[in-house]
This record gives structure tokens, C-alpha cells and sequence, in this order.
């Protein structure tokens, strides 16, 4: 067995078991593909050692691959069925969007930075094939493919945009993203989509870097 594989193979079963399950975690799908998918493809080669720390890696240019535990829970919170057309924003290297895939989801990742997707293309290529992913502007997400029975943004957001929340299915759509705020801690929120909008809910504490175009307005200085 090649050494650097058998490594990562053991980072996997440690991450699993010492962030992801005592941490509620408990969807079997979601621990499955944590054990299965080699998170360090999802990376360029001289970050791959980080591919299994309890933290965001930075990617350059203010992204990040997010947190394993921040993925994991937020993919949770949106409690995917099998079959559901899901959009992940801001997908990054596509890791994010392996894991909701492997809940059974059809997927579609939508980002905008080339050098992101170069590194997803290869990654959901070897990982994740029946992931489309597609590039484009992120606060605009993808309308040619809503309605979204699922929208996980892969990132901190100051408020979601009100064209990205349109694009949640009526009734039985589900946003889920990491919502920040000046001076107070960062919150996981789960959005359902009814005839008044988005109504959110607070599910957890948890930060991330904001994704770019979504962060807080400048405010003014006099």
C-alpha cells in the first residue's frame, strides 16, 4: 500500500472519530463519505498535510476549504434526501459538494475562481463524477436550475441576496449557510422558503471566512 495513502487513510478515521462524531454528527451517510473521500484531493500538493485539521485551510485569495466539522454540519442541518436537486455557492475545491452528493442529492457547484476550479475539476472528476459544476457569479447563484429543494453556502454571508433566495423551492425549500455579524459570533442558520420569504432559524455557533461579494457593506466615515 502506498505510504502517503495509507496516511491519509488513518487522518480520515481520526477526523471522523475525534471532530466529526462527538461533535453530533450523526447522519451515517455523511460519516461514511467523511471516511471515504480523500479530503487532501481537494487541495493543491503543498497543503495537502493540512487536509484534515480542525480548521479552514487557506486557499489564497481569502478562500478557504472550510472547516470538515462547519461541511459536515451544515450539509446535516439541510437534511438531504435522495433525489433532491441541491446548489452549493461558493463550492471552492468541491469537497463540500462530494459530501452533500454522497447523501444522495443531484448536485450542482457553482464558483467563479478559475485556480478553485481547476482543483474541483480534477478532485469531483476521481471523486464525485455526477456532480455538475459550473462557474459563474456567486451572488447571483444559478437560476437556470431552480427551483432548489436544497442551497448550501459554502461560506460566511452578511445576508443572503435576495436572487439567491428566490431560487429556493416554495414550501419544502432549505438554505443553509454560516450567517456573521460585526461583534457577535457567527451562526449556522437553516432558511425555509415560504410565501414571505426566507424565515431563518439559529442552529448552532460557528464561523468561516465571507465569501467574496457577501460580506457586510463598507459603512460610511464622516
Amino acid at each position: 500500500m502506498d505510504v502517503a495513502a495509507a496516511d491519509f487513510s488513518a487522518s480520515r478515521d481520526v477526523m471522523v472519530d475525534g471532530q466529526l462524531r462527538p461533535n453530533k454528527i450523526v447522519d451515517p451517510r455523511l460519516l461514511e463519505a467523511a471516511r471515504r473521500l480523500p479530503r487532501e484531493r481537494f487541495l493543491p500538493p503543498n497543503l495537502r498535510a493540512l487536509a484534515y485539521i480542525d480548521a479552514d485551510v487557506p486557499l489564497g485569495g481569502g478562500r478557504v476549504l472550510v472547516q470538515p466539522l462547519i461541511s459536515a454540519r451544515l450539509i446535516q442541518l439541510a437534511s438531504p434526501k435522495a433525489g433532491e436537486k441541491a446548489l452549493v455557492i461558493g463550492a471552492g475545491t468541491g469537497y463540500g459538494a462530494a459530501l452533500l452528493s454522497a447523501c444522495g442529492a443531484h448536485v450542482t457547484a457553482l464558483e467563479e475562481d478559475p485556480a478553485l476550479l481547476a482543483i474541483a475539476r480534477s478532485a469531483l472528476a476521481a471523486c464525485a463524477p455526477t456532480i455538475r459544476l459550473v462557474t459563474g457569479p456567486l451572488t447571483a447563484g444559478y437560476p437556470s436550475g431552480a427551483p432548489w429543494d436544497i442551497i448550501l453556502i459554502e461560506g460566511a454571508v452578511a445576508a443572503v441576496p435576495p436572487a439567491i433566495a428566490e431560487q429556493v423551492k416554495l414550501e419544502t425549500g432549505r438554505l443553509v449557510a454560516v450567517r456573521e455579524a460585526a461583534g457577535r459570533i457567527g451562526q449556522a442558520v437553516l432558511g425555509e422558503r415560504t410565501a414571505a420569504g426566507l424565515a431563518f432559524r439559529q442552529a448552532f455557533d460557528a464561523a468561516t471566512v465571507y465569501l467574496p461579494g457577501f460580506s457586510p457593506m463598507p459603512a460610511f466615515v464622516f
